[in-house]
């Protein structure tokens, strides 16, 4: 198990659909105890495999850390929701998108269906919150970021403190390196 470096929008592998996952074999479940070491080094809930530069549609979800909701602590390999009600609006961060965080409409409720590590097929139910977060991830999967989901001045405003943030993070990488 390891720590990988979270890759940081927008690097391509973030943009592009991931692929589903034929055989769960021994590089599927190392790269999926690396996610779990990932996630948890950067304090986050939730995680996909290409947020580590992997291209497979595998997620892993923790929402055991937070108080008063749904407990869930899940690696979903190929995920898909099959089903959701209702919306809600979520205040939504994301490790790959360091320092942004935005208003996203989300379902309430969504049904997903979905490969555990032993590769059974289950179909499990989310609400609120931990449905929030495995919407987020999906969306990962499919190539799309939190960002993609900001329309208008909203999308304009949170893409101009993102540019800012990366300008800064570059400054001190370049002092790092000095």
């Amino acid at each position: 198990m390891a720590k990988r470096e979270v890759v940081i929008y927008p690097a391509e592998v973030l943009k592009k659909p991931t692929q589903k996952v034929e055989d769960i074999n021994d590089r599927i479940i190392q790269i999926v105890e690396d996610m779990w070491d990932t996630m948890y080094a950067d304090d986050g809930v939730g995680l996909a495999c290409n947020q580590i530069g992997e291209r497979y549609s595998i997620l892993v979800m923790d929402t055991t850390i937070k108080e008063d909701v749904q407990p869930v602590k899940l690696t979903l390999i190929n995920p898909e929701i099959i089903a959701s009600e209702g919306t809600q609006k979520s205040k939504e961060g994301c490790l790959s998108v360091p320092g942004i965080v935005a208003e996203i409409d989300r379902a309430y409720w969504v049904k997903v269906k979905a490969l555990t590590p032993k590769g059974q097929e289950e179909i499990f139910e989310f609400e609120g919150f931990p449905a929030v977060v495995v919407q987020h991830e999906i969306d990962h999967l499919k190539g799309i970021t939190m960002l993609d989901r900001l329309k208008g001045i909203k999308k304009r405003l949170a893409l101009d403190k993102y540019k800012k943030i990366l300008r800064r993070l570059e400054r001190y990488k370049k002092q790092q390196g000095d």
